[in-house]
């Protein structure tokens, strides 16, 4: 099994072999043989079938939503087709597997839900089945045609399946990023001051994006000044407070000094009752106060001006 995760705690696509999935399916050799029997009793009525699907389908409101265009109905048909010669190969190889997985991302590009989708497999299902019904074959072995039939395409739906829910998370894991991105701009609001407003629920992911942006910024306008407020937080906890310790330290490598302001009192209790050593980080209430002490630290004064 090769299960894993990206960088914002979303499962990587599940690469199992052809041979561990038919395993998990357990779909054996015998299986095999009556699905491939299967394709000389099906494939000559597939169009048949495929037909009676698609009458189903046309009540549904999807097939208004993707199949209004004729011609792109006469190409899903035919890719049908292809797809259930396959099927009944009997032969579940690794080029297999990688074709389902194709068609899960299809419909994941095309917003195809899986609700529909695994309506549309269980009335193919039923298809199949009545179709073996009508064969002359004895009544146990109908049924165990049918029982690999169904077996197969639980498989097909499973790969199908866990390829649209790892393009769906990689959909919502690059908008997250993206709003991360957009939740974390460094301003410099003074000549050599910068001030990053946090707002929200910080996690170590969060953080060190932070962290980045921060660093990056120091280096582009050669600020001496940050300003770090929290004031929109409510909770943090031990690895997000250290991390934020870390952006301070990182900030002074660079010469430029830090100041976390806003800290609320639930948030100072629990950085005490958490024990962790804030050593010389610059802490203040308000953001007023950390913007003053960056004023008076670079000579700087904002005075009235009087007018006559």
């Amino acid at each position: 099994m090769n299960l894993s995760e990206n960088n914002y705690g979303i499962p990587a696509v599940d690469h199992r072999s052809a041979k561990v999935l038919q395993g998990l399916y357990k779909i054996d050799d015998t299986d095999l043989s009556f699905i491939k029997r299967s394709g000389s009793l099906m494939l000559p009525q597939v169009e048949e079938i495929v037909g009676n699907w698609y009458n189903w389908l046309e009540t549904q409101p999807e097939y208004e939503q993707f199949f209004s265009d004729k011609r792109i109905l006469n190409h899903v048909r035919q890719k049908q087709h292809n797809y259930w010669q396959e099927f009944m190969t009997g032969d579940i190889n690794e080029d297999y597997v990688k074709q389902r997985r194709i068609i899960g991302e299809t419909h994941a590009r095309i917003g195809l839900s899986m609700t529909v989708f695994f309506a549309g497999m269980s009335i193919f299902d039923q298809l199949f089945s009545d179709t073996v019904k009508k064969q002359d074959l004895a009544e146990n072995e109908q049924m165990k045609m049918s029982d690999a039939i169904a077996k197969q395409l639980h498989l097909d739906a499973g790969i199908v399946c866990e390829m649209f829910t790892y393009m769906m998370n990689e959909l919502i894991s690059g908008q997250s990023k993206a709003l991360l991105e957009m939740s974390t701009p460094v301003t410099e609001i003074w000549q050599g001051i910068l001030l990053l407003p946090v707002v929200g629920i910080v996690d170590s992911k969060r953080s060190q994006d932070i962290m980045n942006s921060v660093l990056e910024m120091i280096a582009k306008t050669q600020a001496k000044e940050f300003i770090l407020d929290i004031s929109g937080v409510a909770v943090i906890d031990t690895a997000v407070a250290n991390y934020l310790i870390k952006i301070t330290k990182a900030t002074r490598l660079m010469g430029c000094e830090s100041t976390i302001s806003g800290l609320s009192p639930a948030i100072a209790q629990t950085i005490v009752q958490l024990g962790i050593d804030v050593g010389t980080v610059n802490t203040t209430s308000t953001m007023m106060d950390a913007l003053n002490k960056a004023f008076q630290r670079q000579n700087l004064k904002i005075v009235a001006i009087e007018r006559s």
